[in-house]
């Protein structure tokens, strides 16, 4: 996706709220700062240290798409992003011990 300069400010408040939110709870920012650089230069962020559930994930996901008002034409872009992105991986709850 290449991404608009206010769409860039929502793919970095999303992965600040995800590290955020994630077991464990990490600074996005922090992580960012201390990460170490590939042979390209890229950074390296350890981001399958990190676990949040499902549903947690949509939700922050959902929340920054409609704060930041992302068009319809560009939410799949946006969130394939994110997924595809450094994002924590992500757990299923049962809905059986939830209950």
């Amino acid at each position: 996706m290449t991404a608009t300069p206010k769409e860039e400010l929502a793919l970095l408040e999303c992965y600040r709220r995800l590290f955020k939110q994630a077991t464990p709870s990490a600074d996005f920012d922090k992580l960012c700062e201390d990460a170490t650089l590939d042979e390209q230069g890229r950074k390296i962020i350890p981001f399958l240290d990190y676990e949040l559930e499902d549903g947690k994930f949509k939700e922050i996901i959902s929340e920054i798409i409609k704060e930041y008002k992302i068009k319809p034409s560009r939410k799949k872009a946006f969130e394939i992003t994110i997924l595809l992105g450094c994002s924590p991986k992500t757990k299923l709850i049962n809905q059986k011990q939830t209950q």
